[in-house]
């Protein structure tokens, strides 16, 4: 089944998309678009290998994503991918890798990307482009597949199709699980208390 998660940051996403995955047989696969630039994207990147520990053959590649898909995989993520082809300068071929992306997608497949454009309009050209193009490619990936999750606040809503099976608990990352208020900061917040 070829399923599109989508949120907003640190909603769960990578998370849920690990968990789905549990329904696809193995061998399984980790599409990872992330470059490290940075020692805080190196931490991140550190963190999700460790995550998905040896269930996953993780194969790295920031731009060539269409030639590198396989039956019974994650792709995470999207923005970044088309990140990379910005810092690449590869827009101009971005409607054909678009194309091939969507022509070789697998039919077992979770595919990772952010509602960046539920946030603020940015104020530089190169940051609305990059937003629009980004509403653009999710619109259409989101056309070809058979479900599609937005996670809200690590909770998943179904968008289209449905889960067809019982998922049960996921277990969300610490930073996600530890953000409900304890009681006694809901009563002073004037929040109702579970």
């Amino acid at each position: 089944m070829r399923t599109l998660i989508t949120g907003g940051v640190k909603s769960g996403k990578s998370s849920f998309a690990l968990h789905i995955a549990e329904e696809f047989i193995e061998p399984r696969f980790f599409l990872a678009t992330a470059e490290a630039f940075d020692d805080e994207m190196k931490a991140r990147i550190a963190k999700h290998r460790e995550e998905r520990a040896e269930r996953f053959t993780t194969i790295e590649e920031p731009l060539e994503i269409a030639q590198n898909l396989k039956e019974n995989m994650i792709l995470d993520c999207l923005p970044l991918w088309l990140n990379n082809m910005f810092h690449y300068r590869q827009e101009s071929s971005l409607e054909k890798a678009i194309d091939a992306l969507i022509e070789k997608l697998p039919k077992n497949i979770v595919l990772v990307t952010n509602e960046i454009g539920m946030g603020f309009i940015p104020t530089d050209p190169l940051s609305r482009r990059y937003g629009d193009t980004l509403g653009r490619l999710n619109a259409r990936i989101a056309g070809v597949c058979d479900r599609v999750i937005l996670m809200v606040a690590g909770q998943p809503l179904v968008i289209k199709g449905e889960l067809q099976k019982t998922l049960g608990s996921v277990e969300l990352e610490p930073a996600l699980r530890d953000t409900a208020l304890p009681r006694e900061a809901a009563d002073r917040s004037g929040a109702a208390a579970p």
